[in-house]
């Protein structure tokens, strides 16, 4: 059952600037008292507050009309994994981000095994709806795994050529 998408009707701000604030959010990573800044700029007076509980409210909506929008992302895609602590437990994110620094797609897991690999290979590729040109991992084993399900792909192992996905975990840690 699909949710109908939240209305702007009863909101003091009218609908247009509403959606521009949660686009600046969305679209170019900015924090919400940067969001209030630029609009205060402008002439409208909103706290920081407001634009968190707009995006909180339309945001999904926004993202999702923002993704469709973007369209196919990159032919090189660079793949890494990092540890992080969920509620003092100890779990790996996987991230996939193209050759722009977009991020196609993230996992949690418990483990960083072959199976888990395999896992976010297996999403990964039903999420993009094909494989890429070109894959850039570093050289853990477990990413013996994409040689197997990606064979046409060229892979690339060398040491620093995964730097980009290193940089997207920096917001992370």
């Amino acid at each position: 059952m699909k949710k109908p998408t939240p209305s702007s009707q009863r909101h003091r701000f009218p609908s247009e600037i509403i959606s521009h604030a949660v686009w600046l959010y969305h679209r170019f990573c900015l924090s919400f008292r940067e969001i209030e800044d630029l609009l205060a700029e402008r002439g409208i007076t909103v706290t920081y507050e407001t634009v968190r509980q707009w995006c909180q409210k339309f945001g999904p909506d926004y993202a999702r009309k923002l993704k469709k929008q973007q369209g196919r992302l990159g032919d090189t895609w660079h793949i890494d994994e990092v540890f992080v602590t969920i509620q003092g437990q100890r779990q790996y994110l996987w991230r996939a981000v193209d050759q722009d620094g977009d991020c196609i797609h993230i996992l949690v897991q418990s483990r960083r095994n072959q199976r888990a690999a395999e896992r976010f290979f297996r999403r990964l590729l039903k999420a993009q709806g094909g494989e890429p040109r070109w894959l850039v991992t570093d050289k853990l084993k477990s990413y013996g795994v994409a040689h197997r399900m990606m064979p046409t792909v060229n892979h690339i192992n060398q040491v620093y050529a995964n730097n980009q996905a290193e940089v997207s975990h920096e917001p992370t840690r």
